[in-house]
């Protein structure tokens, strides 16, 4: 079993709590906190992608239980809603994982900056969506929207990843009439399902950095918990500002790895 911290250096493992700290916060408001975590996870020496990405999981999963067990209690979201879309979403995660050790992510990343545009500009442009729950389905088709929402942004959180948070929200708002707070609470139970798949596929192939990973995880429970008291305490109006500046940060992380691919 390989810790990850043999050869780490001092200053480099305070980076990574910072920056697992910094990730749990912004995941438990808005989802993203891959963004920070995962590319401060590759400045480990001699850390190969998969193990960055197996640890990168196995830290986010620690933040995403302790932010849903915080908005549960304080938000009280409607787990028959929520669990249904959380186990397809597992399921989704784990096919992603198996495809995107064949297929890479490359091939998907212009849909996702295009898609995350589309997102960005209806957030911006439609400043009353997500203030208020006015579901947009009832019976059966509300419970198969949520499950293909599920399957779908699970399936992309096993193979690429970031921003998977962040499209749960915008998907629970638009899609199914959740305000952002109460889609905010449902997407940290979901993004803990999809963690979890990941993390089955990654886990048998030996990629995980055990004592790294704990480390990350200790620092992602910490922000996550107090990112979800602050999002229940500012309530849907931070979460939809903060929600734009993470998509912001989405598109040009993204697009700057489209161009940079493009010309090497």
């Amino acid at each position: 079993m390989i810790s990850g911290l043999e050869s780490i250096e001092l200053s480099t493992l305070i980076l990574i709590v910072v920056a697992g700290f910094a990730a749990g916060w912004v995941d438990a408001v808005v989802g993203g906190g891959g963004l920070i975590q995962l590319p401060a996870m590759l400045l480990v020496p001699g850390i190969s992608p998969v193990q960055a990405l197996a640890t990168n999981k196995m830290g986010s999963i620690f933040g995403t239980a302790t932010s849903a067990a915080t908005f549960y209690r304080r938000v009280r979201p409607d787990l028959r809603t929520a669990l249904p879309m959380a186990a397809i979403a597992l399921a989704g995660s784990f096919g992603g994982a198996v495809l995107a050790a064949t297929l890479p992510a490359s091939v998907f990343k212009p849909i996702i900056v295009a898609a995350l545009v589309a997102v960005a500009l209806f957030t911006a442009f439609r400043p009353s969506v997500g203030e208020l729950t006015k579901l947009r389905h009832d019976g059966h088709r509300h419970y198969v929207v949520a499950c293909l929402i599920g399957g779908v942004i699970g399936f992309y959180d096993g193979l690429i990843g970031p921003g998977t948070g962040s499209f749960l929200i915008i998907a629970l708002v638009s899609a199914m009439g959740y305000a952002f707070l109460e889609a905010s609470a449902k997407a940290k139970i979901v993004n803990m399902a999809t963690n979890a798949g990941a993390l089955l596929f990654f886990l048998p192939h030996g990629s995980l950095l055990w004592g790294l990973g704990l480390v990350l995880g200790m620092a992602n429970m910490a922000g996550g918990y107090l990112g979800a008291r602050t999002a229940v305490r500012q309530g849907s109006k931070f979460i939809r500002i903060v929600f734009l500046v993470v998509v912001a940060a989405l598109i040009l992380k993204l697009g700057s790895d489209i161009w940079q691919e493009s010309f090497a």
